[in-house]
């Protein structure tokens, strides 16, 4: 779909409430190709979490401060309605992009590799993307479930999961306040 401003597409990975589109989202989880220089769409009220995972980077300008956003798998928190210009460091980039709402929704991300056991509150969900290589999800008892490049699960609680990840792989884990909690 195209970005909000126009200026690029995006690839939505996953959203709550579905198909909310790009004003009515708790939260949303999409991989963004940013092509060339230029703007981030503004999102009122939401913040951001950007993981790089291809190319050489970007150099952000978030409220007029510059922030080098050249690692790749190091999430990077920002606000989403703070003016925010892009400038690419040598071509063409992709970015993990989570973006919520700043109240009402708890979101961390975190980007891992190897064996690690994953377990999920009822209140939670948990989005694994592998970002750049295989990985495998596992429930007791059952078979895994592979993931390739840019393949997501999406999973909620309560459960317990073994994560076997040989290339970098996302964890988001999310939960949305009740209204009033």
């Amino acid at each position: 779909m195209p970005w909000k401003n126009g200026g690029g597409v995006t690839r939505e990975i996953a959203a709550r409430p579905e198909d909310a589109g790009t004003a009515g989202f708790d939260w949303r989880i999409s991989l963004a190709e940013v092509a060339a220089d230029g703007p981030f769409s503004e999102f009122p009220g939401i913040d951001r979490t950007l993981t790089l995972a291809e190319g050489a980077g970007m150099d952000l300008a978030i409220g007029g401060e510059h922030r080098l956003v050249d690692e790749r798998f190091a999430p990077r928190d920002f606000p989403g309605d703070v003016p925010t210009g892009c400038r690419l460091l040598d071509g063409p980039v992709v970015n993990f992009n989570v973006m919520y709402r700043r109240t009402g929704t708890r979101v961390r991300t975190a980007v891992v590799r190897g064996e690690l056991a994953l377990g999920i509150r009822p209140e939670e969900t948990l989005l694994v993307c592998a970002l750049d290589g295989p990985a495998a999800l596992a429930a007791e008892p059952g078979p895994a479930t592979a993931l390739g490049p840019y393949d997501a699960a999406l999973l909620t609680g309560p459960a317990t999961v073994l994560l076997r990840a040989q290339g970098h792989t996302a964890v988001v884990r999310l939960a949305v306040e009740a209204a009033g909690g």
